[in-house]
């Protein structure tokens, strides 16, 4: 017989069988309607929707013109796939504990005139309105500065040093400043022996992570340094080591997406350590209740302990040659940054971009700055924005529907390597969150990381003035993927 009556690949057909014919290779597929999958130019697929064919569009677009041989370098490494696996098991099979609550110059080692803020590197001549905001609140803090004005003409002579977080395994939020004062969450790898640091959560409104300086600022952020650390730090110690996995894994089940909605697994927090605080002899009863009623009336108090635990994840799968891994996406309200797990602590930046959603009162996207904060560490681990399809509640914050929640999660399967085994979502029939974003596959599908987050005020001392979605500038990946065909 030859090829061509062989049927499909070299299969001989049943003597006698048809093309209708179940029987037949091709299964019976003339017998049933056709399903149309259309990509690429919309004409065709609306030519069919006219005619009342059911279409399946996809979308898809080429990869960006320049990544062609960089792709091939990458994914022609016989050892990259090996190095990716690796990577992100050690990323899901992390096991973050609180274990401690400590001031930021005894755990960090930070002098008075060094101040930690979010993203990547930044110089006070290209910070953003709340960036600059934060770091002058943090000069009146420090007694650095008597007046905001003060405060930044001595940042404008360089009287402080800027670093990011992330180059003290710490992350915070929005502008992320920390200062030595400050007390930090220090949350260890239980698996991998890691350690990741953020500070405490000041609640909403006008808060110096917003880029707020106010007296109302500086007067909180002295009595969280007085009571509020002392009573978790005594809370904590009374407690043990706390699983904030198991946290984070029921909290997801119980609505929250662990970066913009925080309320399950703030109030399982509350549970675990109120005991210990009420029954530390050197916790002052007074104190303890000024200390559970700030947490308490702040949904989002879990969310600086979300992000230390996401910190140790993600960095225990970094410094793994020839993975494609994303281990930091972060942003200074300037800059986007990612690193990547096979490129060690190098950055790859782009223009951040201002996120879209729902604004408080008068503001509007005019007021807005552009994206800012270490939380999208939340996505880099497999929460936040990937985990959305987990909290439909939360669309009415940031704007949308449940179906954009649900396809927003969906979406990030597709450039992720893993399920997380943990860290599962109740609407999709407890899948996994889609967790360990791979260059490759964002370069190759153009699909970007969906992050949730709030919106600073563009001018310094605004605060919050809403919260939505934001992507990263596609540049990020493309550059990562070049410097990593460089190792390949």
């Amino acid at each position: 017989m030859s090829a061509a009556n062989r049927g499909v690949r070299g299969v001989v057909p049943p003597q006698g069988a048809l093309m209708t014919d179940q029987r037949h290779p091709l299964g019976g597929l003339l017998a049933r309607d056709p399903r149309v999958v259309a990509t690429g130019v919309e004409v065709l697929a609306d030519a069919l929707a006219e005619q009342a064919v059911p279409v399946e569009r996809v979308g898809w677009r080429p990869p960006p013109a320049g990544t062609e041989a960089a792709l091939a370098a990458v994914l022609g490494d016989p050892g990259h796939a090996d190095a990716n696996a690796r990577a992100v098991q050690r990323m899901v099979s992390s096991r973050p504990h609180l274990v401690d609550v400590r001031p930021a110059r005894e755990v960090l080692g930070l002098d008075e005139a060094t101040f930690l803020h979010a993203g990547p590197p930044l110089e006070w001549e290209r910070a953003s309105g709340p960036m600059r905001g934060a770091l002058i609140g943090a000069m009146l803090l420090e007694g650095l500065a008597e007046t905001p004005l003060g405060a930044e003409h001595a940042l404008e002579r360089g009287a402080a040093t800027l670093e990011p977080c992330h180059h003290y395994a710490a992350v915070g939020p929005m502008a992320g400043v920390v200062s030595r004062s400050m007390w930090m969450l220090v949350v260890e790898d239980a698996e991998h022996g890691g350690t990741a640091y953020c500070s405490l959560n000041e609640g909403l409104g006008k808060v110096l992570r917003y880029g707020a300086y106010g007296p109302e600022v500086i007067d909180r952020l002295t009595w969280m340094g007085e009571v509020l650390g002392p009573a978790l730090q005594a809370a904590v110690r009374r407690h043990g080591p706390l699983d904030l996995m198991s946290v984070m894994a029921q909290a997801l089940q119980m609505g929250d997406e662990l970066h913009n909605r925080n309320r399950a697994a703030t109030s399982l927090l509350l549970r675990e350590l109120a005991p210990g605080l009420l029954a530390a002899e050197d916790v002052p009863r007074g104190r303890a209740a000024e200390a559970l009623r700030f947490a308490a009336g702040n949904d989002h108090f879990f969310l600086n302990a979300g992000m230390a635990a996401a910190k140790v994840c993600a960095d225990a799968a970094r410094n793994v040659p020839g993975s494609s891994l994303v281990v930091a996406m972060a942003r200074n309200g300037t800059d986007f940054g990612v690193q990547v797990s096979g490129t060690g602590d190098r950055w790859f930046t782009g223009p951040a971009g201002v996120p879209d959603g729902l604004y408080l009162g008068d503001y509007g996207p005019d007021d807005a700055n552009p994206d800012i904060g270490d939380s999208a560490i939340t996505e880099t681990a497999g929460m936040g924005g990937f985990a959305l399809a987990a909290a439909p509640a939360i669309v009415r914050f940031v704007g949308g529907e449940v179906p954009d929640a649900i396809a927003a999660t969906q979406r990030m399967y597709e450039i992720t390597l893993a399920e997380h085994p943990a860290l599962q979502i109740p609407l999709l029939s407890f899948r996994g969150t889609p967790v360990g974003v791979d260059v490759t596959r964002v370069v190759r599908t153009g699909i970007l990381p969906v992050i949730d987050t709030g919106i600073a005020g563009r001018e310094a001392g605004t605060g919050q003035v809403g919260a939505g979605l934001v992507e990263p500038p596609a540049n990020v990946f493309a550059d990562a993927l070049h410097a990593l065909a460089e190792t390949a």
